[in-house]
């Protein structure tokens, strides 16, 4: 349902997300071995959670990527499924079509459109504190 690029992008805020609870950052090759992602591709990923102030770039020596402690708390999954994919999920057709809508659905339209407004809800209710909690719990894993 998401892309390649928004499934590292999740990971890695994950991942972002455990270290700046201990105050420390992660390098992009760090970040890259973490969610087990090409450093070329995490790269372009970073860069693209950055421009939207979901996670921070700071330069220099002992520069690398982190989550303000105060955010984490705050940010969604759904802000970062809109910075990778944009909110296309969350309209799309079931079978790909593109003049389904409320007054010509597809024949799958309106259990799709169920699914998909279940998926916006837990996309704008988890947040990337939850998904951390999952991990220290040791109940959840980042990597395969």
């Amino acid at each position: 349902m998401f892309s390649k690029a928004c499934e590292y992008g999740i990971r890695a805020t994950i991942h972002l997300a455990r270290l700046s609870e201990k105050d420390q950052r992660s390098s992009l090759k760090e970040v890259a071995e973490a969610i087990d992602s090409p450093v070329a591709f995490t790269g372009k990923i970073l860069q693209s959670l950055a421009r939207n102030g979901i996670i921070l770039s700071i330069k220099g020596p002992t520069g690398g990527y982190e989550i303000s402690k105060s955010k984490l708390s705050i940010i969604t999954l759904s802000e970062i499924v809109d910075a990778i994919d944009g909110g296309d999920i969350y309209r799309g057709c079931g079978l790909g079509l593109k003049n389904c809508n409320e007054s010509k659905p597809c024949p799958m339209h309106f259990q799709f459109k169920a699914i998909r407004d279940d998926l916006k809800q837990m996309l704008e209710e988890t947040t990337v504190q939850d998904l951390a909690n999952e991990l220290h719990s040791g109940l959840a894993f980042l990597k395969r």
